[in-house]
């Protein structure tokens, strides 16, 4: 199911606005996707940046939600492509997987990152003891969750429009 794209109140609590934007977020990667072909979710359109394609940012982003909330927030292993040295930027190759499959993953990916931050406080601190990031709050992680994703919801605006014309914020 695809998220709504609505914004949050205009006056609401921390949990409800800063939740409400990363929704949204999320949402308008799925909005960015609609009606794309494989074929073109997963064709390259910036020439020195092969990876940087629609299917290569939804995977990416599942793994970041899963790095996050899971690793660094949870202190769970460290495990999953961004976690490899070699291939270089392993979370984005999703060469020969369906958009659907991709999308449907970062759904599930962001359903159990949802539930992690429902059972946490704000000022609650990460629990890896590997990275220094996984010191951080979860107000901070989540903060830089709504950037990372907002971030790369412009690249897809660019790149989907690229590929076949289609504009629009939400």
């Amino acid at each position: 199911m695809t998220p709504s794209r609505t914004r949050p109140p205009f006056s609401a609590d921390e949990r409800t606005q800063l939740l409400g934007w990363f929704d949204m977020q999320r949402a308008i990667v799925h909005y960015k996707c609609e009606g794309l072909s494989d074929e073109d979710a997963h064709r390259a359109v910036l020439p020195s940046s092969p990876l940087m394609t629609m299917a290569g940012i939804v995977s990416h982003l599942r793994w970041v939600e899963h790095t996050w909330f899971e690793v660094l927030f949870l202190g769970r292993p460290a495990e999953g492509p961004q976690f490899v040295n070699e291939p270089e930027d392993a979370d984005m190759r999703a060469e020969g997987i369906p958009l659907a499959q991709l999308l449907d993953e970062y759904e599930k990916q962001c359903g159990v990152s949802d539930e992690i931050i429902a059972a946490h406080g704000f000022d609650e601190v990460g629990r890896h003891p590997d990275f220094a990031s996984g010191q951080a709050s979860l107000r901070w992680m989540l903060i830089h969750m709504i950037e990372e994703t907002a971030r790369h919801a412009g690249h897809m605006d660019a790149i989907r429009e690229l590929l076949d014309g289609e504009t629009g914020y939400y």
